[in-house]
C-alpha cells in the first residue's frame, strides 16, 4: 500500500483520470441518495458523526471535527443538536479531567441502527436497477470504497482549494 504523499506523478495522474470519470456520477448518486432519505430523522452529517462515535468510541470534539473535515464550531453545533435529542452525551475524560468526551447514548445507538437500515434500503432501491452481474461487481466496489474511506487521511498533506 502506498502512503499518502509518496505516490509518483503518474500514479496521481492515473487517479485523476479515474476521479474525473467518477466525480459527476458520484455527485448525481449522492443527490439521489440524499433526496430519497430527506425524510430521515438525521442529516447525513449527523449520521456520519454518530457512525464515527460508534466505531471510535467516546471522542473529543476536536477529534470529531478533524475526522469529519469540519471546523470545531460546526462540530460543536452538530453535537449540540444530537445532545438535545438525547442521542449523544458529554462526559469528563477520565484520563484528562480537563477534557470532555462525546459518546453515543443507548437511544443514539438505536436511532443510528434505524436510520442506517433506512438508508441501506434507500441505496438498495437505487441499486436494484443493476443486472445481477453488475450487482456482483458492486460487491467488489463496496470493498474498495470502504478501504478508501478507511485509509484516507485528511491531514496527510492533501490540499483542496479554499
Amino acid at each position: 500500500m502506498i502512503e499518502p504523499g509518496t505516490e509518483s506523478p503518474s500514479t496521481f495522474e492515473d487517479a485523476l483520470k479515474v476521479a474525473s470519470r467518477l466525480q459527476p456520477s458520484l455527485n448525481k448518486l449522492m443527490v439521489i441518495f440524499q433526496r430519497t432519505t430527506e425524510g430521515s430523522s438525521l442529516t447525513t452529517s449527523q449520521v456520519s458523526i454518530m457512525n464515527q462515535l460508534r466505531s471510535r468510541g467516546p471522542s473529543r470534539v476536536s477529534v470529531i471535527a478533524q475526522a469529519e473535515l469540519i471546523r470545531m464550531p460546526t462540530a460543536s453545533n452538530a453535537l449540540y443538536q444530537l445532545e438535545m435529542r438525547g442521542l449523544v452525551e458529554r462526559m469528563r475524560d477520565e484520563t484528562d479531567r480537563r477534557g470532555v468526551l462525546v459518546a453515543l447514548t443507548p437511544k443514539g445507538e438505536e436511532e443510528l441502527d434505524v436510520v442506517s437500515h433506512e438508508r441501506s434500503e434507500a441505496l438498495a432501491q437505487i441499486m436494484r436497477w443493476l443486472p445481477p452481474e453488475e450487482l456482483e461487481q458492486a460487491h467488489t466496489l463496496a470493498d474498495l470504497v470502504t478501504h478508501l474511506a478507511n485509509v484516507y487521511n485528511p491531514t496527510a498533506g492533501y490540499k483542496i482549494r479554499p
